[in-house]
C-alpha cells in the first residue's frame, strides 16, 4: 500500500509538471501573431507623449486597450504621459511618469463631437512639448493621434504642411530633441467627409513627423481598421531610431 500511494504521488507530480511546461509554452505563444512571427517589442526606455485629438470618430474608442497595451510593453525606465486635444486646449490625463500601468490607465475614449474640436492640434503639440524635461537622459518621442487638419485660419487646402501653427510645432519639437510619430484617424468633422479634407490633414502630419525624425501612419483617405498594424509599425521605426542613435 505504501509504494502505491509513493507511485501514485510520483505521477501526480509529473501530470503537474508536464502541465505547468504546456502553459509555460501556451505563454510563449500567445506572445507571437497568428502566423507565428514574434512581435518587435520597443528595444531601450523612452520617454513619450501621447496626444489624442478628442473629436475623432468614434471607433478610435475601440483602440483605447490596443494603445495601453502598447504602453504597458514599453520598456522599464521609459516616462509616458497622456494627453487628450480637447477644444482648443491641452487635457494632460496623466503628466509623465515611469508607472507604466497607471498611464495606461488614464486613457478614455474619445468624446467624438464637434463641440471637441480644436481648430487644429498643433497648438496643443507645443504645450505637451513644455513637458519633456531636458535633463532626462534617453530618446524623446511624440504620437500624436489625430487628423491633422488645421483650419484655424480657414480651410486653405494650397496650406497644407505649411500653416503657421504647424512650423512652429515642427521648430518646438526640433528644439528639444523630440521625434514627432502620428497616427491618421479622421474627425467627426470635414476629415470624415471630405477626401480633401482628409489629403489636407494627413499632409500636415507627414510634414511633421518627416521634419523631426518621426514618422507617420495611414491606412488610406477613408480611416482605418486597427491601431494593431499601427503600433507595429511605431515600434519598428522606434527600433531603428536607437540603432541609428547608437
Amino acid at each position: 500500500m505504501f509504494y502505491r500511494r509513493r507511485l501514485f504521488s510520483l505521477l501526480s507530480t509529473l501530470i503537474i509538471t508536464a502541465s505547468l511546461s504546456v502553459a509555460t509554452s501556451v505563454s510563449a505563444a500567445d506572445r507571437t501573431d497568428k502566423d507565428g512571427n514574434k512581435k518587435a517589442r520597443v528595444e531601450a526606455p523612452l520617454n513619450m507623449a501621447i496626444l489624442i485629438q478628442d473629436d475623432l470618430i468614434s471607433s478610435v474608442g475601440g483602440e483605447i486597450r490596443t494603445t495601453a497595451d502598447f504602453i504597458r510593453s514599453l520598456p522599464n525606465g521609459s516616462r509616458v504621459m497622456v494627453g487628450y486635444i480637447t477644444a482648443g486646449t491641452l487635457q494632460v490625463r496623466q503628466p509623465f511618469t515611469t508607472d507604466l500601468d497607471k498611464a495606461a490607465r488614464s486613457l478614455r475614449i474619445p468624446v467624438a463631437s464637434t463641440s471637441a474640436s480644436p481648430f487644429n492640434p498643433y497648438v496643443e503639440v507645443i504645450e505637451a512639448l513644455h513637458h519633456f524635461d531636458a535633463s532626462w537622459k534617453g530618446r524623446n518621442a511624440l504620437l500624436l493621434i489625430s487628423d491633422g487638419l488645421d483650419v484655424s485660419r480657414g480651410f486653405d487646402p494650397s496650406a497644407a504642411g505649411h500653416t503657421i501653427d504647424l512650423e512652429r510645432a515642427i521648430r518646438e519639437a526640433n528644439s528639444r530633441q523630440v521625434a514627432v510619430y502620428s497616427f491618421y484617424a479622421p474627425s467627426v468633422g470635414l476629415t470624415s467627409h471630405s477626401a480633401l479634407a482628409a489629403n489636407y490633414g494627413q499632409s500636415s502630419l507627414n510634414r511633421i513627423s518627416d521634419d523631426t525624425g518621426g514618422r507617420a501612419f495611414f491606412q488610406g483617405m477613408s480611416g482605418f481598421v486597427t491601431f494593431n498594424s499601427y503600433f507595429d509599425r511605431l515600434r519598428a521605426a522606434l527600433n531603428a531610431q536607437y540603432a541609428r542613435a547608437y
